[in-house]
């Protein structure tokens, strides 16, 4: 199945100030998810940021809040993201089916939200390089089980790369330029 531009919207979940610093990878993350937030701003993909127990863990990291510019998040409780009403109402509300998906951590909030997507007809695109957990083996472990259930598997230079579908235009150029 090929992914497109018209039928695609992104879900950020939970990159908080008070977690993060014990994501396995951080640094190398950081750049992967604000390359691939640059590149969905260029294509025009919509995007719906989460934060959980914001009280507690924080807001989202400076550097991807700045990389999405009009920061906007919707507080949750539920590690699913599917669990926040206000959430299913907006990815809903887009008419859009699939849905790229990247986050952390991937053994919990991540894992759950896309099994509960997968139980309402979307279609999850997750975003391997986009992904992590304190420990590797958990993120590991969440991606294949997201494999069985149903989910897209992906990276954010290919995913970029299949909404843009086309090479030669201005689109093509930022995103060559952004993933370089």
């Amino acid at each position: 199945m090929r992914i497109n531009r018209n039928n695609t919207q992104a879900l950020i979940i939970d990159f908080q100030e008070r977690l993060y610093p014990f994501i396995q990878e951080n640094e190398k993350l950081t750049k992967n998810v604000i390359r691939l937030i640059k590149g969905l701003k260029v294509l025009g993909i919509d995007m719906v940021i989460t934060e959980q127990y914001s009280k507690g863990l924080g807001h989202t990291i400076t550097e991807i809040s700045e990389a999405i510019e009009n920061y906007n998040y919707i507080e949750k409780d539920t590690f699913s993201c599917c669990g926040s009403i206000e959430v299913c109402d907006k990815l809903k509300s887009t008419g859009k089916k699939n849905v790229i998906v990247i986050g952390i951590e991937s053994h919990v909030c991540v894992l759950q939200t896309t099994i509960d997507l997968i139980a309402m007809g979307f279609q999850p695109v997750l975003i391997e390089d986009c992904v992590s957990s304190r420990n590797l083996n958990d993120k590991q472990i969440a991606i294949e089980r997201m494999r069985q259930e149903g989910a897209i598997v992906s990276t954010y230079e290919s995913i970029l790369f299949e909404l843009c579908e086309i090479s030669g235009n201005d689109m093509f150029k930022a995103i060559s330029k952004i993933v370089k």
